[in-house]
């Protein structure tokens, strides 16, 4: 059996750890492209300008148009060139992230979340879309970025969220780890630059990627509200630095060399649904992973301990809860069946699935969360 696991080259985080960026760029040369919202820039101008100082760097800032699209990325691969410029930088949130994964193809990336709303950041994978915004197509890379860099004071004073909308994202890790383990799926982390499909691209899970996995949910349960209070405060505190680890780099691992499941496919039936447009993803996948619980028919106690971590911290566990106060039976039919799409990770599930039990999953995981909610007096 074919295993595969794959991982960032370094990963490091900390208090003012921007101020070292400088560091990472002189491994590679001189000087570095710059892929950044102006806004995400401002923010953090002070750092930028200590460490392009301090280790006599430059940073060539690349006038970021905010969309990953095929000609975005073709104007910065020229800019580079242009430049001459030794790396590339993505920094902010995921659409910078995932354009500079697409610039750098690979090779010499420094990655700087200025959020901790999704696991985006460690991954080889990117998201393209068309310069109006619609999806276009997933982008596959041969390795992962180069370094992944967290300054924590950046997390710590960002909108808490993005942290807590981070949490439900990361929560449904495990148990969609868990499945695709349970059912020998292949994961992510299989697919070489360029290959979707053919016996290469084929790869199970590694025990590392599930116990990390495992960890990830555990840290959740441990630290998650007290991070989002520290965050509420704009601190750093030990809890938030684990939850800023478990958000971007177990769920990462976690999820890559883990595999998906139901829970992400679940969230992308949802989108079809034009409420939920205003939340984020994090916050869609909390809700989601509730729903592939009742679907593969989870303990009970599993299923409460769950709610009770969504609720504890503010996480969606109803459909009104991601803008959705009513749906038709028919909606659910078409949401679940675009869940079922053939090429979805909903397959990874352990049991043979349809359209018809997916939907009803989604059903009573609504009225679960609603009945829930209830109790609480809410």
């Amino acid at each position: 059996m074919r295993r595969a696991f794959i991982s960032p080259t370094k990963y490091v985080q900390g208090e003012d750890e921007l101020r070292n960026l400088g560091y990472f760029v002189r491994t590679f040369g001189e000087s570095a492209l710059l892929i950044a919202h102006p806004d995400d820039v401002a923010r953090v101008k002070d750092k930028l300008a200590f460490t392009s100082q301090q280790y006599d760097i430059t940073l060539v800032e690349s006038d970021f148009q905010g969309e990953c699209s095929r000609q975005e990325v073709a104007r910065l691969q020229a800019l580079a060139k242009e430049h001459q410029c030794s790396c590339t930088i993505g920094l902010g949130g995921g659409k910078a992230i995932d354009t500079a994964k697409c610039v750098a193809e690979g090779e010499a990336l420094i990655i700087v979340p200025t959020i901790a709303a999704t696991d985006a950041p460690t991954s080889h994978s990117a998201v393209l879309y068309t310069p109006e915004g619609a999806f276009d197509d997933y982008a596959y890379f041969k390795q992962s970025p180069s370094v992944v860099m967290i300054d924590t004071t950046v997390i710590a004073n960002a909108p808490t969220r993005f942290l807590v909308a981070g949490m439900g994202d990361a929560l449904s890790t495990y148990f969609e780890a868990r499945a695709t383990a349970k059912s020998y799926s292949n994961v992510n982390a299989g697919l070489p630059c360029g290959v979707r499909e053919g016996a290469c691209s084929e790869a199970k899970g590694t025990k590392t990627a599930l116990a990390l996995a495992k960890l990830c949910y555990e840290t959740l349960l441990e630290d998650g509200v007290k991070a989002k209070l520290s965050c509420d405060q704009n601190v750093v505190t030990t809890a938030l630095e684990n939850i800023i680890e478990t958000n971007i780099l177990l769920s990462g691992l976690g999820f890559e060399s883990g595999g998906l499941a139901a829970a992400h496919a679940i969230h992308n039936g949802l989108t079809m649904l034009e409420g939920t447009h205003h939340y984020y993803h994090g916050e869609k996948v909390a809700f989601s992973t509730l729903a592939q619980l009742v679907l593969e028919n989870a303990d009970q106690a599993e299923i409460d301990e769950v709610l009770a971590f969504c609720a504890s911290i503010g996480l969606p566990i109803c459909l009104a809860d991601i803008g959705v106060d009513e749906v038709t039976q028919q909606e659910l039919l078409q949401l679940a069946e675009k869940a079922c799409i053939a090429e979805e990770s909903i397959h990874s599930m352990p049991f043979p699935i349809t359209v018809e039990a997916v939907a009803a999953a989604i059903r009573v995981a609504d009225q679960i969360g609603r009945e829930y909610k209830r109790n609480r007096g809410e």
